[in-house]
């Protein structure tokens, strides 16, 4: 135990006042941190130390997450359950990297990431629907959808890659089709990643400057900032005409890539009953300030 370590101890004998109690274990909380391999990493690199402190802070809940997202995925194997995870949400809101710590501990046998590219010259003249129907999960699996088919409520009729009559058949047979799947025993959970216009040009800068980043700009990405308010309109087209009871829309606000991540897999982890729940150590339910059901009325920052 260091010097300091044995004076916060000393200090917290005879103390009765909870609000000292607790900033005195904070206080050593902090000090724990800095020592820790990832904090110096940080602090090497010229990081601040409170920002370096939040840094490890959240690497911690998110280990504990991830534990917890071990035991969801033991019990949908288990109970041969099927679980459907779609995230959408406008270009840069971050997405990508919540699915990937959403998965990076699991059982990559009893998981799948889809990421469909745009259609080939066959599948264009399918049922539009088919090609992702081909990566519903299984018996004992999670799917995790990077876009999904709601491509058709959004980017394809604000870039024009779909005419509008392909829109309006969409939009009236979604529900009926997730309504189907759900009745077939798949769990739907539906997030968009909600992101302010000012935050996504900060992203897209990145990517830009960053050689690691520049594979993720697209055609459409250098669109999105112009075609704001056309993807808004139909954005909330899709929330009002695609919000139901079984498939509900759960927005995500996404400024902190951070806190969103957490939030969204505490939302996962509170959807399901799944063995050793009640063994956590970690916050279950989510933030209601970050995470929230589609509501016409809430305000929203994208």
């Amino acid at each position: 135990m260091s010097t300091i370590h044995k004076h916060i101890e000393i200090l917290k004998e005879g103390v009765e006042d909870k609000k000292l109690l607790k900033t005195l274990a904070k206080l050593e909380k902090d000090l724990d941190s800095l020592n820790s391999k990832s904090c110096l990493v940080r602090l090497s690199r010229g990081k601040k130390i409170k920002k370096a402190l939040r840094y490890v802070e959240y690497e911690d809940e998110l280990r504990l997450l991830q534990a917890e997202l071990i035991k969801l995925q033991n019990w949908v194997f288990e109970n041969n359950m099927r679980v459907l995870i779609i995230f959408e949400g406008r270009d840069a809101a971050g997405k990508g990297g919540a699915i990937k710590r959403f998965t990076e501990y699991l059982n990559p046998r009893k998981y799948g990431v889809v990421a469909l590219p745009k259609p080939s010259d066959v599948e264009v003249n399918q049922f539009y629907f088919q090609r992702y129907f081909r990566h519903l999960p299984d018996a004992g699996e999670i799917v995790f959808f990077d876009r999904s088919w709601y491509n058709r409520a959004i980017v394809e009729p604000s870039f024009g890659f779909c005419t509008q009559e392909q829109y309006d058949k969409f939009m009236k047979e979604v529900p009926e089709i997730e309504h189907a799947l759900v009745d077939d025993g798949i769990t739907i959970i539906k997030f968009w990643f909600s992101v302010s216009k000012e935050v996504q040009q900060e992203r897209f800068d990145e990517r830009l400057t960053n050689p690691l980043k520049q594979w993720k700009i697209s055609p459409v990405d250098k669109q999105a900032q112009k075609m704001w308010d056309v993807v808004t309109d139909y954005k909330e087209e899709m929330f009002s005409r695609t919000h139901n009871s079984y498939a509900p829309w759960i927005i995500v606000k996404s400024n902190d890539k951070k806190t969103a991540r957490l939030e969204s897999i505490r939302y996962v982890l509170s959807q399901f009953n799944y063995d050793g729940k009640e063994d956590a150590n970690v916050m279950l339910h989510p933030d209601p300030d970050i995470v929230s059901r589609y509501h016409r009325k809430s305000l929203q920052i994208d």
